[in-house]
This record gives C-alpha cells, structure tokens and sequence, in this order.
C-alpha cells in the first residue's frame, strides 16, 4: 500500500490529488492561469492539510509526463523533482495520453463490453495538429503517441494503418484535442468522450501499479515528454 502525491499540469486544468493504494483520498483542481507553480504549491499544501498526510509520510511522487504544454510541463517536473530530492521521495512519471484514456474506461467499458474497445487520446497542438496514440480495453499501447494533422481523410487513414479496425470495433477520442474531429470526417465507429481535460485522479491506479513494479524515473535526469520542443525565436535586432 503507497501514499502517492499526483501531479497533473499537461493540459488546461492544474491538477493534484493524493492517493492511497490507487484510491483517490482528495484532489483539488484549477484552471492553468498565471502562475502555475504558486497555484500548484498552494494546491499541495490544501490536500495535505485535508488528508493529514505530510509530505513526509508519502511513498512516491508521480506526474503526468505527457505531451502537453511545454511551459506547464517543466513546471510540473520542477515541483516534483524538488520534493522528491528535498525527501528523497522515488518519481514516478504517467504518460498524459495512457492517463486520459484510463478516464474514459470507466464510462465506456459497459457500454462496448462485446465488442472491441479502443482509445485514442487526443491532445490540443495547435492549427488542425493533436498528439495522439491508440491504446486498447486493457489500457495497453497499440500505436505509440505522434503528431497528427487532421484535415481531409487522415483520421480515417490513421485508424485504418493501425490495424485495429475489427469488426465491431469501437474507439473512443477523449482530450482536448478531440474538438477539432468536428471539422474532419468521422467513421461511425468513432465516439467523442466526455473527458477533455487530464486529472491527477486519472494517475492514481497507473502509479500505484508502476510504484508496485518499482518503476521509477532517475530524479536527476528525468525531462517531461514534450512530442517536440518549443518554437523558440530570437529578435532580429542587435541587442534585444
């Protein structure tokens, strides 16, 4: 049984819980504004006073690695990197797209139980671009994560080269990125989720199962998965 901080700032919301042997004790959640990491600190200190775990008593620190925004995602890994290292605490990291669809299993496993059920998260990269992969009922990685554009019939090439288009087949698009389906054509078996936005309730049972496995990221060398880095421009003018 761990106590597990989770952190979750890959998309708009800023997100953290505590859980305990993958159940979620208390979370609390703001939109991504100015400041993230004051807002992600102050969140901290809410849900330690709520449950009356200290920093201290935790087992691990997870967080959500990713794609996502590259601004929040640094500033996620640096708060999750200073505790572990201030309380030698091991870091966990859940891949942003895997943690989206555990979110929308729960809603969907009933409702697709006799045929075959696929997620493909999809997060928001600007212009007709998201970040997406497939994973299957279990959760398993189908097709790994990659840009997509979607315009024409992409979407349409991209699930059928994926070799998972069985008969029956359902697949369902949570994340904020899903938005932009509504310009492009959908097969009919394709259903929107619910689910547009990650939560650090979506990482409690994935770290405890990685926290079981020890499967910990090296402190030191960890980066956040960014898909790619930013567009980082420098002013044409000398001096500026």
């Amino acid at each position: 049984m761990a106590n597990i901080l989770l952190l979750e700032t890959a998309t708009d919301t800023c997100s953290v819980a505590i859980a305990e042997n993958g159940q979620v004790l208390a979370l609390a959640e703001v939109p991504q504004l100015a400041n993230p990491a004051g807002r992600l600190t102050l969140l901290i200190q809410d849900l330690v006073q709520q449950t009356g775990i200290p920093l201290s008593r935790l087992d691990a620190v997870a967080l959500s690695r990713g794609p996502g925004s590259y601004t929040s995602l640094r500033v996620g890994a640096s708060v999750a990197k200073g505790i572990c290292y201030a309380l030698d605490k091991p870091l966990i990291a859940v891949d942003t797209l895997q943690a989206l669809a555990w979110g929308s299993r729960a809603a969907w496993a009933a409702q697709a139980a006799d045929v075959p059920l696929f997620f493909v998260p999809m997060l928001d990269a600007r212009r007709q671009e998201v970040w997406t992969a497939i994973y299957d009922a279990g959760l398993n990685e189908r097709v790994p994560a990659q840009p997509l554009i979607l315009s024409d019939n992409l979407f349409y090439e991209f699930l059928e080269t994926s070799a998972l288009a069985q008969p029956g087949a359902v697949f369902v698009v949570p994340g904020n990125g899903a938005e932009k389906t509504e310009n492009v054509p959908l097969p009919e078996n394709v259903a929107l989720s619910l689910v547009r936005n990650c939560s650090a309730a979506y990482l409690a049972r994935l770290a405890e199962d990685f926290f079981q496995k020890s499967d910990f990221q090296e402190v030191s060398y960890f980066e956040p998965f960014y898909m790619k880095q930013p567009n980082i421009t420098t002013p044409n003018k000398p001096g500026l």
